[in-house]
């Protein structure tokens, strides 16, 4: 199978070769630098990726993006023989896909109402305190359920890590770098720490 990833350095794109690194995937990388806002915008990209955003993979030439769904495709595909992710038709996969999706969608979505409430990269006549204390407060709530998962469970499915593990802290650790920290979430900031320490996550932050 060949597999072209294309990426950039501090990009949606350092989940997916966290999971590549950890499933030691055989893949061609192509980095583009999203700051100059050509090479991902010329029409040989955007006919892989109309978007013109990265993650983006090929397989076998075949187009495939959006973080969660490329990062599932690799966890059925690679994850199972090496214990990553559960085999179909157990209630393990059925978790993995429910936290997955839980943080891409529910914690993605409140984290996007804060950053539009007070990012520096937002314009400040849509910045707002009562949107950014009501992110703040859904946030906690979503974080109060991962806290008492985590109080159960070592990871995300049990007492194995998992790619659910990368798919979830992913977010969550998004999370603490654009402003919302985890520090009254005892279980959830210990079982991030843990997950940051892994060689996976490091070769994505010294790029």
């Amino acid at each position: 199978m060949s597999i072209v990833f294309y990426t950039a350095p501090w990009s949606s794109a350092s989940p997916v070769a966290s999971a590549l690194h950890e499933l030691g995937v055989s893949h061609e990388t192509v980095t583009f630098d999203i700051k100059n806002k050509t090479d991902h915008k010329k029409a040989d990209f955007l006919a892989i990726n109309p978007n013109g955003k990265v993650p983006t993979l090929t397989v076998d030439g075949a187009p495939m993006f959006e973080a969660l769904a490329i990062l599932t495709w690799l966890g059925e595909t690679y994850g199972v023989p090496k214990k990553l992710w559960p085999e179909a038709g157990t209630p393990e996969r059925l978790q993995a896909a429910s936290w997955s999706a839980w943080s891409y969608v529910s914690y993605a979505q409140a984290l996007g109402l804060l950053a539009v409430a007070t990012s520096e990269f937002v314009p400040k006549e849509l910045h707002n305190p009562a949107q950014a204390e009501h992110a703040r407060t859904l946030l906690n709530g979503l974080l109060s359920v991962l806290d008492g998962r985590l109080a159960k469970n070592k990871y995300i499915l049990g007492a194995r890590y998992s790619l659910a593990d990368l798919i979830v802290a992913s977010v969550v650790g998004y999370g603490v770098f654009v402003g919302h920290p985890v520090d009254a979430h005892a279980h959830v900031k210990a079982w991030l720490a843990d997950f940051q320490k892994r060689e996976s996550y490091q070769i994505t932050v010294k790029r």
